[in-house]
């Protein structure tokens, strides 16, 4: 629950000994972790108190109290700003409340600070170099984080995953960041003290000069653009190159050339950032806050671009072609070696010739005239126009010998013929030799195997089975023009 100015008052005097307030009034703080409180006391001092809202932000009020301690005052004289001092504390339950004595100068939105001068501008530029520039024992006596650039961009990474896993960040972002972060050459810096914390609300400004910085909660080693973040979200271009040029000249160091660009990408990531930590509070409010920014976000970088921040540009998307669909069925390829092609004219089955694509050996079916059949002189006309004309055909077996009941039936049947049953079923005889020896059918590719003469079968049967293959080619030769060929007689 938040804690209004009144309660903090009288926090504050039971930390502060012999401290009576006389005014007080809300401070600007960060409002999801900290309540926060002006004081003016009997004597006309001030007084600034802090008090957390969860247990990980009084740990970070009890880190900075440390953090303030490793200040010593020859440490101190060397900054060209002034520093809090923890006049007092007093701890209810889990939570310690911290009173602060107070510093002058007061906060400044990032509008008031991009308008202001260029002396503001060297000032504010000067403040970061010089907190850049502080000994790393400061930290590492501190028992504070230290982290390599690989160590960082790791965390980084870890980071991103855990947001990922809301669902909430908009897919767009998310590639953004990503490639940002395995971006190997944005990642060369030099680690130096990052004050971890830095914003326009730390920065007490007293016309022209920035009298104190404040918020010494995250102090560590790392990436100096983390203290940038704030700077370019300004999207103040001649502001942000004036405070980076007193920032370069000020510095023992020079800063890298990729700054700026993993300061974009640090401005944008807090968003996310601010949306976990939503989650974790299970703050509705700071869900919505924290939602509504990464859609603005992401509908102006799909829109503009975005500041830059990756090195390497980030590739986009391929879309594949449509598949051709050809409308000509002709303009469909069949691989030659599967096309098997039957040569039945209309005068024999009464259908056009069909190409087939199923995977078998070419064979070339040799229509028989009917008038050698069935000595219709009438030809296929005769056998098609008069269905009472039309004579079974004779059967043969897989030998290429015609049955003996299918010689009986012709003979009986009508239209049929005896003697050009028995002549049916004395060809066979030689077909069958011819099919068996596969070796002279090899040698001989060119010569015609004559099929038994059979009678025409009515030209509505389009049956399969209407067809015999009587000779094929040995199973080692595998080449269409080794095939002799076959005469197909109907059924």
């Amino acid at each position: 629950m938040r804690r209004k100015p009144i309660e903090l008052a009288a926090v504050a005097t039971a930390a502060v000994p012999g401290l009576t307030p006389t005014a007080v009034s809300s401070a600007p703080d960060d409002p999801a972790d900290f309540d926060s409180a002006l004081l003016l006391d009997s004597e006309g001092k001030r007084w600034r108190v802090r008090s957390p809202r969860h247990a990980e932000a009084s740990a970070r009020l009890e880190t900075e109290f440390m953090v303030l301690r490793a200040f010593a005052p020859a440490i101190r004289a060397e900054l060209p700003f002034l520093m809090p001092t923890v006049a007092g504390t007093v701890r209810q339950g889990p939570l310690s409340t911290f009173v602060y004595s107070h510093l002058g100068g007061s906060t400044r939105s990032v509008e008031d600070l991009s308008e202001g001068s260029a002396a503001l501008a060297r000032e504010i530029g000067a403040a970061m170099a010089a907190i850049h520039d502080l000994p790393h024992s400061l930290v590492s006596n501190a028992d504070l984080p230290s982290y390599t650039p690989n160590e960082f961009r790791q965390r980084r990474l870890n980071e991103l995953d855990q947001a990922a896993t809301t669902g909430k960040i908009p897919p767009l972002l998310l590639r953004r960041w990503e490639h940002a972060l395995e971006d190997v050459s944005l990642w060369r810096f030099n680690p130096c003290v990052v004050h971890g914390d830095l914003h326009e609300d730390n920065l007490l400004v007293d016309g022209e000069r920035v009298t104190a910085v404040t918020g010494w909660t995250d102090l560590r080693i790392g990436d100096p653009a983390d203290d940038m973040a704030w700077l370019v979200a300004s999207n103040d271009q001649d502001f942000v190159d004036a405070v980076l040029q007193h920032y370069t000249s000020s510095r023992r160091d020079a800063p890298d050339a990729h700054l700026l660009r993993r300061a974009a990408l640090s401005a944008e990531f807090a968003l996310a950032q601010y949306l976990v930590k939503g989650l974790s509070a299970g703050n509705q409010e700071m869900i919505d806050e924290a939602e509504s920014m990464l859609t603005a976000l992401a509908e102006d970088v799909a829109e503009h671009g975005g500041q830059p921040i990756s090195v390497e540009p980030l590739p986009q998307p391929v879309v594949p072609p449509a598949p051709d669909q050809p409308t000509d069925p002709e303009s469909i390829p069949v691989p030659a070696v599967s096309k098997v092609t039957l040569l039945a004219p209309d005068s024999v089955s009464g259908l056009p010739a069909v190409p087939s694509s199923s995977a078998m050996p070419a064979v070339q079916v040799t229509p028989i005239p009917l008038d050698d059949v069935s000595g219709n002189d009438g030809g296929a006309g005769s056998a098609a126009d008069e269905p009472g004309d039309d004579v079974p055909a004779v059967p043969v077996d897989a030998e290429g010998v015609v049955a003996d009941d299918a010689t009986a039936d012709t003979a009986d049947g009508p239209g049929g013929s005896s003697d050009a049953a028995a002549d049916a079923a004395d060809a066979p005889g030689e077909s069958s030799e011819a099919a068996a020896d596969g070796t002279d059918s090899a040698e001989e590719p060119s010569e015609v195997v004559q099929a038994p003469q059979a009678t025409v079968v009515a030209a509505d049967d389009t049956s399969t089975q209407s067809i015999s293959v009587v000779a094929a080619t040995p199973p080692e030769d595998t080449s269409t023009t080794a095939l002799p060929v076959v005469e197909a007689k109907p059924r």
